[in-house]
């Protein structure tokens, strides 16, 4: 298995997939408890849907906080079966096991008025198929959000270009190993792999750190044809 490829970033997720369950349940992570999370919840109740597609939805969290504010449907949809029987566990959405280029495929069969993909897209080619494919997911004048890393803060001292990058657990427990590797976009190649799904950027966020004062993620907000 190459060390530095979509796969591998799956068989770091099902080897660390009961210490992430306990991370997030029990907040763990600063930046989440601080801001992430309420960023990426804003972000999609702002479009007010009635229902909502979230893709690498881990151990069901995001979909436990959108029934909470009313959205009527939530399917959560993740690789990783030891994730989604702890979502199933907590309850409070339709869950399902998909990887990113089966729900490419179409294999879900469903269609909402917006998918979501907070911190969930890591990935090269399954996440190139995936937004490529979101507007068949989603309703005449649907919506894509998308929270990830902000590239300019996550660069850190490398240079500022497209690759695979090592992985790294720094900051969290011992009872996560064999961290999963990542591929770093630009700014300007997230837009433009949005752009190339023919959905159209309409918002981009920025949510600051309190202590740090950087930005602690970036949202973009996307739409298809109404």
């Amino acid at each position: 298995m190459d060390i530095l490829s979509d796969e591998k970033i799956i068989d770091s997720w099902h080897t660390n997939a009961v210490p992430w369950t306990a991370a997030v349940r029990e907040q763990r992570i600063e930046s989440r408890r601080l801001v992430t999370d309420r960023a990426v919840i804003d972000a999609v109740m702002s479009r007010r849907p009635a229902s909502v597609l979230d893709a690498g939805c881990g151990e069901g969290w995001l979909v436990r906080a959108l029934a909470a504010r009313g959205v009527d449907r939530i399917i959560g949809v993740d690789v990783v079966p030891a994730l989604i029987d702890q979502a199933r566990a907590a309850g409070r959405g339709e869950f399902r096991i998909a990887s990113y280029e089966a729900i490419a495929r179409g294999e879900l069969q469903v269609t909402v008025d917006l998918a979501v993909a907070n911190f969930a897209l890591i990935g090269k080619e399954a996440v190139d198929v995936l937004i490529k494919a979101t507007p068949t997911l989603l309703r005449p004048g649907g919506t894509l959000v998308v929270q990830t890393l902000h590239p300019v803060v996550a660069c850190g001292e490398l240079p500022y270009e497209d690759g695979w990058r090592a992985g790294s657990w720094a900051g969290f427990s011992d009872d996560f190993t064999d961290p999963a590797p990542w591929y770093f976009r630009r700014l300007e190649s997230w837009v433009a792999l949005i752009a190339s799904s023919g959905m159209t950027l309409v918002e981009m966020r920025e949510p600051i750190h309190p202590t740090t004062g950087k930005p602690a993620s970036v949202v973009f907000i996307a739409v298809t044809a109404g």
